[in-house]
């Protein structure tokens, strides 16, 4: 733009580098860098990051995946875990820790399962193992640092060192096979991380995994940037973009000549030769390659063309609605993220009632207590029967009894496991003559049926609202989508209102999707907020609008206390980079930190922070620098202004000093109330 002129010179011995001098058009030295700097320097700028790691940390398994931004096109998976069920395409990892006595780290999936299992059963009570941790983050509604979880063996820790273990067991994971990939040192700010979670977690969830992440050192304080939170169904989302037409199932076809179909009951299940082959070869390849644009099964799609993604995973049912935005190819929320407690856990929870029911809870409860590792291996083997479970079926499920069960029934109860089901007259299980219990197909479906119909019915419910109308596709996500008992039942419900379609190995769908999110963190351009938000204020009071209960007499003013000044409202559109600015005073002349209370409620029609539903969830934190000399000098007031943005996964919030451009530290803390 000035007609500059750049020279370069080579001092031999004196550089290991060329220098470039930058002269004005009078000859005049502007400046000096060394080549290889600034290069080093531009490419940073352009490129800050080398690869990118995705950790979907699940509720029943976790794994994660990678891909360098050099060559964004290839996903590499994790490489086959040690110790993996025989017979299974272990490229997920069981969600379990191993802690030892002394609250060190010991071992993470199917080594902590295998280590926990060899224990002696009264040494076994002094370690902590946890499995499927991941639900209790959901289901505590004052989670904080403090939080705790209970092992297997009744003992209690910290929940946000736990996550960090597991974590930490990631990073060091991952590292070493990134490292084994890579011609060249990487540094670790080159490194973007991105830790998935369920769309319907809080933020308080959400800075939960933030900060787990910050323990384990995956990055530091000081570069927040370089982690990122993905949504489950929406890394989902992100992925299915990429699809073609031989990597989905698409349960609403008929059986084809070139095929081979699976009919039971009236189930139909298609998968054509071609889909079998890839599904084979990606199940013995590590490396994933993804369309550079758009998948051919997404040009079907026109603008404005919507679809749900329904994660169904171990512990939560996910729902998003997306539109897609042709010919870019970027994502439109529609409608806010929606789900509960309805996967695959629920399915277990089923069986561990019936089993109360058969054997009595106390006794239950008392045989996880003293032979917790013996607890671990039933569950292990109902999850390996669950898989099987097919629509239909006629004949049964053996479900193995470890012999400590057997034996420490005979001895607490004096009578036979085998008695206490003829007393129980649940003729549905049966005791089998090679010592198992027998599930028929009536068990099976009374212990799938009510955690199946939850999802359904949220599905339903979610396609009556008026945003969600016209949807062409629904596609299955996540671990319990692989369930023929889960997608016979979505078919049969939602298959003459919309394609019910399932990606190819569709347990890594998040995880792909969850690296193409780090690649390009603005290919969702537009959210909807699960929440109102906003602060409380002062307003000039006005007589017969404001009620007089909420009247403030200052300085001879009337004023209105307690209304919610709103950031922004429930199931609101907010575009990525949208932001929300408020000034802020601080109360008194040398005062060096503002803390600003936050309030969220579930509905729209809110006036004041007392109304009911409406808590206080969080708070924002101004660290105020002292002012420069002279900037502020005889004035009263010191402004503040807050910039907060709600597009993206998590609430963020920056903040600068009028008076001096000088940006202020601020935080936003969902986590101390």
């Amino acid at each position: 733009k000035r007609n500059i002129l750049i020279r370069e010179y080579n001092f031999g011995p004196l550089s290991s580098s060329p220098v470039l001098f930058v002269f004005s058009p009078g000859e005049t030295l502007l400046t000096l860098c060394l080549v290889q700097e600034w290069l080093d320097t531009r490419n940073r700028k352009s490129r800050p990051f080398s690869v990118v790691v995705a950790i979907d940390f699940g509720t029943t398994s976790s794994g994660y995946a990678f891909s360098f931004t050099g060559d964004p096109e290839a996903i590499h998976m994790m490489r086959r875990w040690e110790g993996g069920d025989p017979g299974v395409a272990n490229q997920k990892s069981p969600t379990s820790l191993l802690l030892t006595p002394e609250l060190k780290f010991h071992s993470f999936g199917f080594a902590a399962r295998d280590s926990y299992h060899d224990l002696d059963p009264e040494e076994a009570q002094h370690w902590l193992y946890f499995d499927k941790f991941k639900m209790k983050i959901h289901s505590i509604s004052d989670l904080t640092m403090e939080t705790e979880l209970e092992a297997v063996s009744g003992r209690r820790v910290k929940a946000i060192e736990v996550f960090a273990h597991a974590l930490r067991f990631f990073k060091e994971h991952a590292l070493k096979e990134v490292k084994d990939q890579s011609s060249s040192v990487l540094e670790r700010d080159e490194v973007r991380w991105v830790i998935t979670v369920p769309a319907v977690w809080r933020q308080p969830a959400k800075q939960f995994m933030r900060e787990a992440a910050y323990l384990a050192e995956l990055v530091s304080h000081d570069s927040p940037e370089q982690l990122l939170i993905a949504l489950e169904p929406e890394a989902a989302s992100i992925y299915c973009r990429k699809l073609r037409l031989h990597q989905v199932i698409d349960l609403s076809l008929r059986p084809m000549s070139n095929g081979f179909s699976l009919e039971s009951d009236g189930f139909i299940f298609v998968l054509c030769f071609s889909a079998r082959e890839q599904l084979r070869k990606a199940r013995h390849s590590r490396t994933f390659l993804v369309e550079s644009g758009t998948g051919e099964f997404w040009s079907e799609m026109q603008t404005g063309d919507r679809y749900i993604v329904a994660d169904c995973g171990g512990g939560t049912v996910d729902l998003t609605v997306h539109q897609i935005e042709q010919p870019q190819g970027t994502l439109k929320e529609l409608y806010k993220a929606s789900g509960g407690p309805y996967g695959a856990v629920g399915v277990d929870l089923a069986f561990e009632a019936m089993l109360c029911q058969i054997f009595g809870e106390d006794f239950i409860d008392s045989f996880k207590a003293k032979r917790p590792a013996a607890w671990v291996d039933l569950t292990i083997a109902f999850e390996a029967r669950k898989r099987t479970a097919t629509p239909g079926r006629s004949n049964g499920l053996n479900i193995s009894l470890p012999f400590s069960f057997i034996d420490y029934y005979k001895r607490h109860r004096g009578q036979s496991v085998e008695t206490a089901l003829r007393k129980s007259n649940m003729n549905i299980v049966k005791w089998s003559s090679q010592g198992m219990l027998r599930l028929t197909a009536e068990a099976m479906n009374e212990l799938f049926q009510p955690t199946i119909n939850n999802i359904i019915k949220h599905i339903e419910e979610l396609m009556k609202k008026q945003e969600v109308q016209g949807v062409r596709f629904l596609f299955l996500v996540g671990g319990f989508a692989e369930s023929p008992m889960l997608q016979q039942a979505v078919q049969n419900a939602l298959g003459q209102t919309c394609r019910i379609i399932i990606p190819q190995d569709v347990g890594l769908t998040i995880l792909k999707g969850a690296v193409l999110f780090g690649l390009d963190p603005t290919v969702v351009r537009v959210r909807r907020c699960p929440l109102t938000y906003g602060v409380g204020v002062l307003n000039r009071f006005v007589e017969g609008r404001h009620p007089r209960d909420k009247l403030l007499v200052k300085e001879g003013r009337e004023w209105c206390t307690d209304i919610l000044d709103r950031f922004v409202s429930v199931d609101q559109s907010v575009a990525l980079g949208e932001v929300v600015r408020r000034s802020y005073t601080p109360a008194r002349t040398g005062q060096r930190k503002i803390i600003i209370n936050i309030y969220c409620s579930a509905t729209d029609d809110v006036v004041y922070i007392s109304d009911p539903g409406v808590r206080k969830c969080g708070a924002i934190t101004l660290d105020l620098p002292e002012a420069l000399p002279g900037t502020v000098a005889g004035v009263e007031r010191r402004e503040i202004r807050a910039t907060m943005q709600f597009g993206d996964t998590e609430i963020k919030v920056m903040a600068v000093d009028v008076a001096s451009e000088r940006t202020v530290r601020a935080t936003i803390d969902f986590l101390s109330n």
